[in-house]
């Protein structure tokens, strides 16, 4: 594989080729691009559209929907995050502000649990902008549904069932996040200050859509080089998170990724993303896959669920932001 940049996937393919192709990516890289999705343009572009009026609004108007105490989800203002802390790195506060949602539908059953009722928190949506609600909830579905499709294909690309990961996904804990990143203007970081600090997400897999200007995401390869995520029209950026790569007992990646401030001056210029992570069922025991492993090639790590491993790094990172 071209290591040079991030390949993309064509999911408008015979399933058999694109199930071969995102499975030498898991491999190689854990990251890449699809194209051929044929989403409905209109449900992503609300979405979208609803972010960037979101992050507009009066700060105080934000700020009032602040990820509360004991909950996941709400805004997170300008350096209110470190994601490298997630690794247990020390780094200043990430350069962004982000708003985040969470499950739509609640559990099966109580829960008495704190990491579980942390997981199942509210959503909190802003009055003053009431269109966000309904497309946001539109696009988690659409994701969701994404997702799947992507997990029957990578199924094919274990050479198991294409539903062998519906059981686990279907009460899924997945969470949805815009991120604006300001121009720096006039100013410069800190010494080690990023957009986003070097981390790898917790759940399955991450769906990202980015804009089309110079934004500074980049790939940590293999052999140590950082690769920029070159945006695409109309393509999404696919990686691998933590519980997929535990589930291949490490034959697939969970890849070091970040986002710089881009060079010169382009580090004017703003970005916006929308992150969706999605997340197996929170009671879904996650053990090395049966084609995963073998004779010379025992599990490498115990059974564990979904849920606590997800929302134990995601506390690590809010908190330690906010000892700042």
């Amino acid at each position: 594989m071209d290591m040079s940049a991030v390949p993309t996937v064509d999911l408008d393919r015979p399933i058999n080729d694109v199930a071969r192709a995102i499975a030498e990516c898991a491999r190689e890289l854990g990251f890449f691009q699809i194209v051929g999705h044929d989403l409905d343009s209109d449900v992503l572009d609300a979405a979208w559209d609803t972010a960037a009026r979101f992050f507009d609004l009066p700060m105080d108007v934000k700020v009032g929907l602040r990820i509360q105490p004991g909950e996941a989800y709400g805004y997170t203002p300008f350096l209110g995050e470190r994601l490298a802390a997630s690794l247990g790195n020390e780094t200043p506060p990430d350069l962004k502000e982000s708003f985040a949602t969470g499950p739509l539908d609640g559990p099966a059953a109580d829960l008495d649990d704190e990491s579980s009722r942390f997981v199942y928190s509210p959503n909190h949506w802003p009055d003053a902008l009431p269109a966000l609600q309904p497309a946001w909830e539109r696009y988690y579905r659409t994701m969701a549904d994404l997702a799947a499709r992507l997990l029957g294909l990578m199924a094919v690309g274990l050479d198991l069932p294409a539903t062998y990961f519906e059981p686990f996904i279907d009460r899924h804990t997945s969470a949805q996040r815009a991120l604006r990143y300001p121009a720096i203007d006039g100013r410069s970081p800190a010494p080690g200050q990023l957009r986003a600090g070097a981390h790898t997400d917790y759940g399955t897999l991450t769906i990202l859509r980015q804009d089309l200007g110079p934004g500074g995401l980049e790939v940590l390869a293999p052999e140590g080089r950082w690769i920029p995520v070159r945006p695409q029209p109309d393509a999404f950026v696919v990686n691998l998170g933590d519980t997929l790569a535990r589930w291949t007992n490490d034959h697939w990646r969970s890849t070091l990724h970040r986002v710089v401030v881009p060079a010169g001056g382009d580090g004017r210029t703003a970005r916006q993303s929308m992150a969706f992570f999605h997340n197996a069922n929170w009671d879904a025991v996650i053990e090395c896959l049966p084609t995963c492993s073998g004779p010379d090639d025992p599990p490498r790590y115990a059974a564990v669920t979904a849920g606590r491993h997800l929302m134990d790094k995601f506390r690590a990172a809010t908190q330690a932001a906010g000892d700042s």
